[in-house]
């Protein structure tokens, strides 16, 4: 029996509609979509106009044992899921580089937050002020020089 959601929380599950399946569709993204690349991933992207949808290539070159492997891809799954909201419609398809057998898993979702960023798939980030909010809100106690006339 498996527990029920509660009202109020976001929809955890990955459905069969949110993956890249078929080796058509793997095929198709390779061959004709965007590829950015970082030291642990290589983001292949293509705009098709159905919703997000994540695939996901970790070979044994990567990590020779599987629950590494296996570690990696929950890793990107599970914040593949969590910002799938906000993602531009299109098929992902995630190959994981040599490097991400060392990455930590606070590495390997910021690589692919970075790798989306620079497609743009992904909104870009509020950019950090110089002020805080509060301050900006409040008068300044200075008074404001005035023009001369002259």
């Amino acid at each position: 029996m498996s527990p029920t959601p509660s009202p109020g929380a976001p929809d955890a599950r990955f459905p069969r509609t949110a993956r890249v399946r078929a080796r058509a569709d793997y095929t198709r993204v390779f061959e004709a979509g965007r590829r950015i690349a970082a030291p642990q991933l290589t983001l292949h992207w293509l705009r098709d106009g159905q919703p997000p949808r994540l695939g996901l290539a970790v070979s044994r070159k990567v990590d020779p044992d599987a629950v590494g492997r296996n570690r990696i891809k929950r890793c990107l799954r599970d914040q593949f899921r969590r910002i799938r909201g906000t993602l531009q419609d299109g098929a992902y398809v995630l190959v994981a580089r040599p490097a991400a057998a060392q990455a930590g898993n606070p590495a390997l979702r910021a690589a692919l937050l970075a790798l989306l960023q620079r497609a743009g798939a992904l909104p870009p980030p509020d950019a950090p002020g110089t002020m805080p909010a509060s301050d900006c809100d409040r008068p300044s106690p200075l008074p404001l020089p005035r023009a001369r006339a002259g």
